[in-house]
């Protein structure tokens, strides 16, 4: 009874091996890629990983959006086959020694209640508004008075620190400001509050909130592409090349190509 049970687990280790952070069934002919990181990368991860299942049915992608400095550890750690990013690796970062992907190009827009009159800012008033240097609403606008009720990411966000670099005001958040994690829960927050102001991905905007141009441009991923919408940064997927599974570098090599591209245009700028 005892060899029987021994050789039962032996041969469910055998079916199912983990390869290169990603998990095979060999009997199955199938393999899930393993992916986490950035909940602004993971919308397009998710929209290029349920088409690549519907091309190639063996292959699963299984994403989450744990945040940008959680997926460059994960990679790093080797508890992901492949980490998302929404920001650019810090040196320390670069120390680990990863391959890095720019898989699509987005904007960040400020964002307001779809009821307030606020339609455009520059730089320096929403670096006002996020240093505390700008309080009241009636400072943006003549339509519109009372606090203004700031919303950002969490510290370690990648869209936070893009942000708060394209803007100049790193680490001088004010003080009484609501930190979400997660690019959903900043439009949460603002879609119920007409007096708040936050920022996200232009993947996420919808009718249930407002975005802001900024210097003159709307927040589009055509302005995205021209130039004109000054808060933008890369899209990265991070992994090491010499040790992922065939499987994976095949999934990278499709989402550079045209077809994964074209996802990468939906919502986003496409990297080629």
């Amino acid at each position: 009874m005892k060899k029987a049970l021994i050789f039962t687990l032996m041969a469910a280790l055998v079916i199912l091996p983990v390869v290169a952070n990603g998990s095979s069934d060999p009997a199955a002919g199938s393999y899930t890629i393993e992916v986490s990181g950035s909940t602004t990368v993971y919308p397009l991860m998710e929209l290029l990983g349920e088409r690549y299942h519907e091309l190639h049915s063996e292959i699963s992608i299984n994403a989450n959006g744990t945040g940008s400095s959680d997926g460059i550890k994960a990679a790093n750690q080797g508890t992901s086959e492949i980490g998302m990013a929404s920001r650019n690796l810090k040196t320390e970062e670069k120390g680990f020694g990863l391959d890095e992907l720019a898989i699509a190009f987005d904007g960040i827009t400020p964002i307001v209640h779809p009821g307030n009159p606020l339609k455009a800012m520059t730089l320096e008033q929403i670096q006002a508004v996020y240093t505390g240097a700008i309080t009241d609403w009636s400072e943006l606008t003549s339509k519109k008075s009372g606090p203004i009720a700031v919303v950002s990411r969490e510290p370690g966000s990648g869209t936070r620190g893009a942000f708060e670099k394209i803007v100049g005001y790193k680490d001088q958040l004010v003080a009484g400001a609501s930190e979400f994690d997660g690019n959903g829960g900043v439009k949460a927050a603002v879609a119920t509050n007409t007096d708040a102001i936050g920022y996200l991905s232009l993947g996420y905007l919808d009718d249930s909130i407002q975005g802001v141009s900024v210097e003159g441009a709307e927040p589009t991923v055509a302005n995205v592409v021209n130039g004109s919408f000054p808060i933008a940064r890369p899209l990265l997927v991070l992994y090491r090349g010499d040790e992922i599974a065939p499987q994976t570098k095949a999934f990278l090599d499709w989402i550079m190509s045209a077809e994964g591209q074209e996802i990468a245009a939906t919502k986003w700028v496409p990297a080629k």
